[in-house]
């Protein structure tokens, strides 16, 4: 037996599994869990706990939680003695708990002396002893009870101690429940108010503490709290008698107000914002206090002075009227609300006040302007609202002054300056939030019509003008001249924009002047960007080019190299050059165009006028006046998420983009693609031979003229980008790819590229059909078949013929202007198919010819000469497709100075000499022009194809 070992109880279930399948972080008390118990007592009156409290000892300790009276406690306004949080209305049970401990004192004192009985009952009766009006109250219950729940608590609950937030509470509650006695519905306010006069205090209180204990009194007689069964009778009770206490502060208030005593002031605002439970928008005092200030009643101002007699703009009236109305009382009114008002309520004042300013007073004066200015024209409206709003604005800084001096704060980017600037700025957004659909509206439809208009009218111009203009290719530097009109437009577009126009600016004019001296700075920095100040003569410039008091010889420029020229380096420094000095520079540049040039130039219509930086310049200009007052109201894409204003805000920034749309629009369709359209078109009609005597066989004008098209062309995409640097790009992401405005601006940039290729093409047909001609009309009938009696010795056989010196020194000419009027991309496939063109002319050109042995070397010097022309002048790599083919040209020509047959023919056999450019049927046809050509021509086809035509074909 001993063998056998003791069977253990089998466990039907595990005790850990069944505590496991209940809620991990609560207990069950009864068949409800813990949280739902302390969820229920959250919203359970205060006189039903002691009934709560005594189901059991688990809803005992529960009622103790220090969470539920840390809530009830807060709701009250008091916290912990740790806490810094609450409204500060501990000091009013303070003065309670003393006024109490006075009567309690006095009531001993006043009672009749008693004799101490000792015997066995004394103390049990004392125990007992419970006021009838306690019965069923929550501190009755916890005197009764206690005990019971501290020894009895299986929660293990804390003590309840005066300082854990179930004691403050019961404090709290020993000192309000007795004055909720004197709270009857039967009862008139007046009799209210002094019956809890007398309840708290023995003395008169202040309206401070007075408020403070109805403030108190209302927080306790609340849902959240419930501290006695009628406490809904009360509560309305009380809420008669603080709105009548309320009407008295108005009333001192008023006094206060009208004697100036902003000490009275104070202390009856602060007692009336604790009263109305610092509710704002419901706050009487506030607005009683802002409908009696004089602004909005004296109001001698007439809108209409801000028009001249000839219907401009002249805002001085309006500036006036705000420097000297709307402004001080802002700031004096202001700065009486910050001190009469409590720090609480004070900022809510004075942006309410000034709200009511903007709205009442200035917008209604605004409004009688862009109704007077919408009259008038649409130009009128869209510079009115702008400069509304911009006058409007000078409350933001005054409001923001107010506040920082309030608050004692110099630093105008500190937090709280931010905050009050952005809150002083909420104000006028606001008030100017309905104008800003109509004239968003206007500014968008009225910019198109303007930018047309201008396009036809350079159109219009054209037609009926004879334009003559000095251009890019009259300078000695293209290239730096127009480096310098980028740093001048920049310049332009750094002037201040005024916004405001005055009498003692620009009335009602142009935007880009704010005064004497910023009007002259816009005057020079245009007259630098005026293409006729480039060189020549300064005669029949406008005036709005000119600078005002100044020479017309000043200094506009500094002249300097081209960075792609080889002799850069040695170029001297770039020094300022006045006008009549231009052209006397001996540096090695593109040839400007001769006397005969400019005559043959002056009897062609001008190709160069169909392109105008005045029409860049004016359609720039436009748009960044609408652009300028178009981010005047920028303001409003910050408030992206605030209803209306983040609309609005939305609108702005949509109108910014779609203004620099319309511009783009304008200039590359309207004008840009439009001119070079009719540029090729006309360079396609020109023929060589009928102005040959006045070129002097060098210069193509219509391609002069393009290149000088091209020229402006470039420069006019410079400006917009330069425009869209500093203008555009800091409201846009350059990085989206997306963006409408980066679209739009990457196809004006292909249009003006698609427009200066398809120029170019047709430019290069005009160019090599010049260059045809010249070879043709230079090169003597016997050019390269010498008389006999002519020695070769006599011959300069070092030097190209005429014709071959005439054609390489127009190509030079039109290929040194191309390169400093388009990019590298352009300037290869423009070379490669100069040079592919130039091959097939010089080989129809040698097969026109007859050509003798001496002729023969001058056909090598010509090849040469092409050659080297194209190697060295245009720097195209030995590598590269044309160079070879010229190499392979050069050769060719050895074929005219070889005298024995047999050589020649082995030589046009050879298919590798030529590097396969030439089959020998090829060279046959080019040998074919040799002057003896008859007497070697048996030879020669002997021995390259073994047989003689004449002896070896019959024909039947």
């Amino acid at each position: 037996m001993d063998k056998f070992k003791t069977l253990e109880p089998l466990k039907l279930y595990s005790t850990s599994a069944r505590k496991n399948s209940l809620a991990p972080h609560s207990q069950f008390v009864g068949k409800l869990p813990s949280d739902l118990h302390l969820l229920i007592l959250s919203y359970l009156p205060i006189p039903d706990f002691s009934a709560y409290a005594r189901c059991s000892h688990a809803t005992a300790a529960l009622a103790e939680s220090e969470k539920l009276w840390e809530t009830r406690l807060k709701s009250l306004g008091i916290t912990s003695q740790d806490s810094k949080d609450g409204l500060g209305l501990d000091g009013v049970l303070n003065d309670l708990e003393a006024h109490s401990r006075e009567k309690a004192a006095e009531s001993r004192a006043a009672a009749p002396p008693t004799i101490s009985v000792d015997d066995d009952f004394g103390d049990f009766a004392e125990s007992v002893n419970v006021p009838p009006d306690e019965m069923g109250d929550f501190v009755g219950a916890f005197q009764t009870t206690a005990s019971l729940w501290t020894n009895m608590n299986t929660f293990k609950s804390p003590l309840t101690t005066a300082s854990s937030y179930r004691g403050q509470y019961i404090r709290a509650h020993s000192l309000l429940k007795p004055l909720t006695s004197t709270l009857s519905s039967s009862s008139p306010p007046h009799i209210i108010l002094n019956s809890l006069s007398t309840a708290i205090t023995r003395s008169a209180p202040s309206l401070r503490h007075e408020a403070s204990t109805l403030r108190l009194l209302s927080l306790f007689l609340s849902l959240r709290i419930q501290p006695i069964r009628k406490w809904r009778e009360c509560k309305t009770a009380l809420r008669s008698a603080m709105d009548r206490f309320d009407a008295g502060l108005l009333a001192a208030f008023d006094q206060a107000d009208e004697r100036g005593d902003e000490a009275g002031m104070r202390e009856a605002s602060e007692a009336s914002w604790l009263v109305s439970d610092g509710n704002e928008s419901d706050w009487e005092l506030s607005k009683v206090w802002a409908e009696k200030r004089e602004i909005f009643y004296d109001q001698p101002w007439d809108p209409l002075t801000n028009f001249t007699s000839d219907n401009r703009l002249a805002f001085d009236a309006m500036d006036d009227f705000m420097e000297s109305h709307v402004l001080p009382a802002v700031s004096s009114h202001g700065l009486r609300a910050l001190r009469a008002f409590p720090p609480q309520a004070r900022l809510r004042v004075l942006y309410s006040f000034a709200d009511r300013v903007a709205s009442d007073v200035v917008g209604e004066y605004i409004q009688s302007v862009l109704t007077r200015a919408r009259e008038i024209s649409v130009d009128a409206y869209l510079k009115a609202t702008a400069a509304s709003f911009r006058e409007a604005w000078k409350m933001v800084d005054v409001i923001t002054g107010v506040v920082a001096g309030a608050e004692k704060k110099e630093d105008p980017t500190s937090e709280s300056t931010s905050r009050a600037r952005a809150r002083a700025g909420d104000v006028v957004y606001h008030m100017f939030e309905p104008n800003m659909d109509e004239y968003l509206d206007e500014e968008a439809d009225a910019i198109k019509p303007a930018f047309e208009g201008v396009c036809k009218g350079w159109d219009r111009r054209l037609t009926t003008e004879h334009a003559s203009q000095h251009n890019f290719l009259s300078s000695q530097n293209p290239s730096q001249v127009k480096r310098n009109v980028l740093a001048s437009f920049a310049d332009v577009l750094l002037l201040p924009v005024t916004i405001v126009p005055k009498i003692g600016g620009a009335v009602g004019g142009a935007l880009v002047s704010g005064g004497t001296a910023v009007g002259g700075a816009a005057a020079q920095g245009i007259a630098m960007l005026n293409p006729q100040r480039w060189g020549g003569s300064t005669n029949n410039v406008p005036e709005g080019y000119r600078r005002h008091g100044d020479d017309d010889n000043d200094m506009m420029f500094e002249i300097g190299s081209d960075d792609e020229d080889e002799n850069e380096k040695d170029a001297p420094k770039a020094t300022h050059l006045q006008l009549n000095d231009w052209g006397n520079s001996e540096k090695d540049v593109p040839a400007a165009p001769n006397s005969a040039t400019t005559a043959a130039l002056n009897q062609l219509e001008q190709l160069d006028t169909l392109l105008s930086l005045d029409v860049a310049l004016e359609l720039i200009q436009i748009s960044r006046e609408a652009l300028k007052r178009l981010q005047t109201f920028i303001g409003y894409s910050d408030h992206a998420g605030e209803n209306d204003k983040g609309r609005i805000g939305t609108r702005v920034q949509d109108t910014i983009e779609e203004i620099f749309i319309l511009m783009l629009q304008a200039l590359g369709e309207g004008h840009i693609r439009a001119g070079f359209s009719r540029a090729t078109e006309r360079m396609t009609t020109y023929n060589p031979s009928e102005h040959s005597s006045d070129q002097g066989g060098v210069a193509v004008a219509p391609l002069l003229q393009f290149f000088e098209l091209v020229h402006i062309g470039d420069t006019i995409q410079s400006m917009v980008q330069v425009y869209f640097d500093k203008e555009m790009a800091p409201h846009i992401s350059t990085h989206d790819f997306l963006n409408t405005v980066l679209r739009e601006k990457k196809r004006f940039e292909n249009a003006l590229d698609d427009s200066v290729a398809g120029g170019l093409n047709a430019g290069t047909s005009v160019l090599m059909s010049q260059v045809e001609h010249i070879i043709l009309t230079y090169t003597k009938p016997r050019e390269y078949y010498p008389p006999e009696n002519v020695k070769v010795e006599e011959l300069d056989l070092t030097q190209p013929t005429k014709g071959c010196m005439e054609a390489i020194r127009c190509l030079e000419v039109h290929c040194r202007l191309v390169k400093g009027s388009t990019s590298r991309e352009v300037l290869e496939v423009f070379y490669e198919e100069v040079g592919l063109r130039l091959i097939s002319i010089l080989q129809k050109h040698i097969k026109r010819q007859i050509i003798s042995l001496s002729g023969g070397f001058l056909v090598i010097a010509d090849l040469n000469a092409y050659h080297t022309f194209i190697t060295r002048t245009l720097k195209v790599p030995s590598t590269s497709r044309i160079a070879g083919d010229f190499a392979n040209l050069k050769m060719l020509g050895h074929v005219y100075v070889v005298e024995d047959a047999k050589d020649l023919a082995q030589i046009v056999r050879d298919v590798t000499r030529y590097g396969g450019a030439y089959r020998p049927e090829d060279i046959y046809e080019f040998i074919q022009r040799r002057s003896d050509w008859k007497k070697i021509e048996k030879t020669v086809d002997k021995t390259m194809y073994n047989l003689s035509f004449k002896e070896d074909c019959v024909v039947f």
